[in-house]
């Protein structure tokens, strides 16, 4: 996805950063959009509801979703609340 937007997730995921993201993604909804979670060092179960949510919105709009370079604190996150597959680099549709 060379031509997708990245958007650089914060370290703490929390419930205070849950809004904040879901207006970042909103805002980019309709193109392709890579997530550079590198730096996430804790995950919530609200900011993990708007990953699912913007990804199955990207899916739908049929444009290119990811997550990319997932640090250990985000896969293991995901891994404790289920998710550990739902999320990964893996994760990507295409135009």
């Amino acid at each position: 996805m060379d031509d997708a937007q990245i958007v650089e997730l914060p370290t703490v995921l929390d419930l205070n950063a849950a809004a904040p993201l879901r207006d970042r993604l909103l805002a980019r909804r309709g193109t392709p959009l890579a997530l550079d979670a590198s730096r996430v060092e804790r995950i919530g179960g609200q900011c993990l509801q708007v990953l699912l949510a913007a990804r199955n919105a990207w899916q739908r709009d049929g444009a290119g979703f990811s997550i990319d370079r997932p640090s250990d604190g985000f896969l293991n996150a995901l891994r404790q609340m289920g998710f550990a597959g739902d999320l990964t680099p893996a994760t990507e549709t295409t135009r």
